[in-house]
C-alpha cells in the first residue's frame, strides 16, 4: 500500500523537526487545493499529523471533502513514529 505522510504544521514549527519523508502542508494550503496533493492519489493511506491532534483532525476533515477516502490522523511526530515506525 502507498502511504504518505503529511506534517500540517507551519514550515518554521516543521524546520525544528519532522518525521522523516513528511510532506508539509499546513491546513491553509489543503484548503487553497495546493498542487503538492497531485502527486497523492485519492486511495492512497495519508496520515496526517501536528502537535496535539487538532490541526491535523481538520485537515483529514479537509482532505476527505476532497474525495481522499483512506485518511488517518496520527497526532503527532511521536505517535507516528512509534506507530508506523518512521
Amino acid at each position: 500500500m502507498v502511504r504518505f505522510i503529511i506534517d500540517v504544521r507551519e514550515p518554521e514549527e516543521y524546520s525544528a523537526g519532522h518525521v522523516a519523508n513528511a510532506l508539509n502542508i499546513p491546513p491553509s494550503e489543503l484548503m487553497s487545493g495546493t498542487e503538492k496533493l497531485s502527486a497523492i492519489p485519492k486511495d492512497a493511506e495519508v496520515i496526517l499529523y501536528c502537535k496535539t491532534g487538532s490541526r491535523s483532525n481538520v485537515s483529514k476533515n479537509i482532505l476527505e471533502s476532497m474525495g481522499y477516502v483512506n485518511v488517518i490522523n496520527g497526532i503527532n511526530k511521536d505517535h507516528v513514529a512509534a506507530k508506523y515506525g518512521y
